[in-house]
């Protein structure tokens, strides 16, 4: 993935902040790469939500059907550890074009890093609310954390981006996966509050969760390569032209879902119960479907462009259209996610997670997701944007600038 830098970018204009993305100037590959991941991660974030089941050695819930062992295997066959590798690359991407855009309206190096030093400072604010409020599982903050790095990587080449991407690989492969396997495969049990009602722990556990787990994939570094990788993707227009980049697009999402598969093949097996290892052996199982994802949610990306290729006469009309009306408002629908299942699943709202099963908890997954889709789809025909999207904007270049 080879490019000029900035070769996608718009021609110049006049200095300034940009303007929002018109539908008109949005690529259709991302946002309907976004839009399939926020049902990937619906499904592979559900079971934190679940409550009153004892977990065994492979921190699974107990007391599950023959039903819901299968829905696991098939959950950590395909979703598990791939959520969130999808989502640093396009988080990357994100970067990259909101970089591109600002340097096209001849704004510096040093005025394109300060605005999006203050967007992933927001983007930790939300997430720390979000952990707190709603699910410690949170993803926004590490990526607005990871962000605050990412940003020194805008304005390089992309000779200097390819040394940042084999550096960074080397570590996570060395170092920071190995780390992330031994903590995964350690006690699951997160903190809670002494006594007191419910929500008290969901509080406490945010307070103490986020700033740690940020911590924990700062230093390890899991995702640098692949934020890398989604800022490389934007210069190669490889997702904004598919059309010109088939052939590797078609290798690159092939060998990716067979890494895929065998990658996670070890962890699946324990959550089908077919296996149960050592804890050495379940570490290495956990190793590699961690290292395997990375390159698997490259894959996944690479198979929405292609998908979008073939869909391209669709335009944004049917279900091309409903998945990139979530796309383009992914932080709205990734939120929407929690305001709808924490209140409705976890011990201190209905608790109706209370003794469920994966197999009943991922099909309520999927119908949040469902319904986000068509919040979403109402929002664009409606001509609106999501308003996390709106506010973040806000927050980021000012009121008269958004």
């Amino acid at each position: 993935m080879t490019a000029t830098p900035y070769a996608t970018a718009d021609p110049p204009r006049p200095a300034g902040p940009p303007a929002p993305i018109t539908r008109a100037e949005r690529s259709l590959a991302p946002d309907i790469a976004r839009g399939f991941m926020l049902m990937f991660i619906a499904i592979a974030n559900v079971p934190i939500h679940l409550w009153g089941m004892s977990l065994d050695k492979y921190n699974h819930n107990t007391g599950q059907s023959a039903a819901d062992h299968i829905a696991y295997f098939v959950q950590q066959l395909l979703i598990a550890d791939r959520s969130r590798p999808m989502f640093a690359i396009l988080y990357g991407f994100g970067i990259a074009v909101m970089a591109s855009r600002m340097f096209a309206r001849g704004i510096d190096a040093k005025g394109v890093r300060k605005v999006l030093r203050r967007r992933s400072w927001w983007l930790l604010a939300f997430g720390f609310l979000h952990a707190v409020l709603l699910f410690f599982g949170d993803i926004l903050a590490p990526y607005g954390a990871m962000g605050l790095i990412a940003l020194f990587f805008v304005h390089l080449s992309d000779k200097s981006l390819k040394k940042w991407l084999w550096g960074s690989a080397a570590y996570v492969v060395l170092i920071g996966t190995p780390a992330m396997a031994f903590l995964y495969t350690g006690t699951s049990a997160p903190p809670s509050a002494p006594g007191g009602p419910p929500y008290l722990d969901q509080i406490f556990t945010g307070l103490i969760a986020s700033p740690v787990g940020t911590l924990a994939l700062v230093l390890t570094g899991s995702f640098f390569p692949l934020i890398i990788a989604g800022m490389m993707l934007q210069r190669s227009g490889w997702l904004n032209h598919p059309e010109a980049h088939l052939p590797q697009l078609k290798k690159v999402f092939v060998s990716g879902m067979v890494v895929n598969v065998v990658s996670s093949l070890g962890v699946a097996l324990i959550a089908l119960g077919a296996w149960e290892p050592s804890r050495a052996l379940w570490i290495a199982a956990v190793y590699a479907t961690l290292i395997g994802g990375m390159y698997a949610g490259l894959g996944y990306i690479c198979g929405f462009a292609l998908l979008a290729h073939r869909l391209r006469g669709s335009g944004r009309r049917g279900l091309p259209g409903a998945l990139a009306a979530v796309g383009e408002r992914s932080l709205t629908s990734y939120l929407l996610q929690s305001i709808i299942m924490a209140p409705l699943l976890t011990a201190w709202g209905l608790g109706l997670g209370e003794d469920m099963g994966y197999l009943a908890a991922f099909g309520f997954a999927f119908a949040t997701w469902a319904l986000t889709v068509v919040i979403a789809v109402l929002m664009d025909k409606a001509g609106k944007r999501g308003p996390f999207e709106v506010l973040l904007r806000r927050l980021t270049y000012g009121r008269k600038r958004s």
